[in-house]
């Protein structure tokens, strides 16, 4: 965790390293989010869950390298149902999501591809659980903290990009979403580890 924040510092110092003035972009799509369980070597996928990302970032660029740092609003969790679909089980959490990536881009005759990868810390700010069994649902909120119960709030991991942008300004990217930091308290039993894969479109200014 220490390391995750001293780069997340050092890619901010950097920033100002670069000369030219950012390009400022918005960014939204789909995410499909899963968590990874695990307790001892053996882990598992819980399930994927449908939810959405939406943010800013900017973009500095040094000849074909930039530093692009961002705040997202993104949701994660995962959703678990029957064979039958007869039931579920669902965790819905909603993130302020900070990455710091670096990105590599190739011009292209009508704009750049673009591909990346850096840090990023999350912080929760809401979340649900439902089930659902036999037509009947059972909705809870979730807290964060660190009782038993609880959710951590703060999230640290690795983010990777990639992309096609026009010269015009709209671009649609993928991004995948790496959690390394248990978001279960370490009283509990195993670890949860967020993984989430988005879709979006956005322009840049």
């Amino acid at each position: 965790m220490k390391k995750l924040l001293l780069t997340l510092a050092l890619s901010t110092a950097a920033l100002f390293t670069f000369a030219q003035i950012p390009t400022i972009g918005i960014r939204g799509g789909v995410n499909f989010a899963d968590v990874s369980a695990s307790s001892g070597s053996a882990s598992v996928s819980l399930g994927t869950l449908t939810t959405f990302n939406a943010g800013v970032f900017a973009d500095l660029k040094a000849g074909a390298i930039s530093i692009q740092p961002g705040l997202f609003y993104t949701g994660k969790g995962f959703k678990l149902s029957d064979s039958d679909e007869s039931g579920s089980a669902q965790l819905s959490l909603r993130y302020l999501q900070v990455p710091v990536n670096f990105v590599y881009h190739v011009p292209v005759v009508v704009g750049n591809i673009y591909f990346g990868a850096g840090p990023f810390a999350a912080f929760g700010l809401s979340g649900k659980t439902k089930a659902t069994s036999g037509g009947t649902s059972i909705e809870q909120d979730v807290t964060f903290g660190d009782g038993e119960e609880d959710v951590k709030r703060t999230e640290f991991g690795l983010q990777g990009i990639a992309g096609f942008q026009l010269k015009g300004g709209f671009l649609v990217g993928l991004n995948y979403d790496l959690g390394l930091t248990n978001i279960a308290n370490t009283n509990q039993e195993g670890k949860l580890k967020n993984r989430v894969f988005g879709v979006s479109v956005g322009f840049t200014f």
